[in-house]
């Protein structure tokens, strides 16, 4: 559920900068399926297999960021931690597959449009994992709550 909310929000903000900016869409995810499944033409320009990949990835890592929100990591650090996980995933995928190029090859504000949006999938998220949890929290808020002040 995490994962879904994530990926949804991520891309209303995706459509949101391309309807701005005039970004077309990357169909490096599409590739990268495509190359998965051992497709004969990997570089075809599929929608659909786009979105599976798009939605697949993000719903598929969901289940990270709730399992570290169900053990006390919570807030924006897990999320921070979680988004590195997921430009992991991402690029591990990508450049394995040899459909995409490793980031820092690309320009500048392909850079930060990357980043920009799994920002926003990774703590919509954790946002939601961290309301679903029912683990202890493990934050430093709750370790302020059992200090009692004392100077011994």
């Amino acid at each position: 559920m995490a994962g879904a909310a994530g990926v949804a929000a991520m891309t209303i903000v995706e459509k949101i900068e391309q309807s701005l900016t005039g970004r077309p869409n990357s169909f490096v995810p599409a590739h990268t399926l495509q190359r998965l499944l051992g497709r004969s033409q990997p570089d075809r320009d599929d929608i659909m297999m786009n979105w599976a990949m798009h939605w697949g990835q993000g719903i598929a890592l969901g289940p990270l960021r709730a399992i570290m929100a169900e053990h006390g990591m919570r807030g924006s650090v897990a999320s921070f931690l979680f988004l590195n996980a997921r430009l992991f995933n991402d690029q591990a995928l990508e450049n394995v597959t040899g459909a995409g190029a490793p980031p820092w090859t690309w320009p500048l504000d392909e850079q930060r449009v990357d980043l920009l949006h799994k920002a926003v999938y990774a703590f919509v998220t954790g946002y939601v994992a961290d309301r679903l949890a029912t683990g202890e929290d493990r934050n430093r808020e709750h370790d302020r709550a059992f200090y009692d002040g004392g100077d011994s």
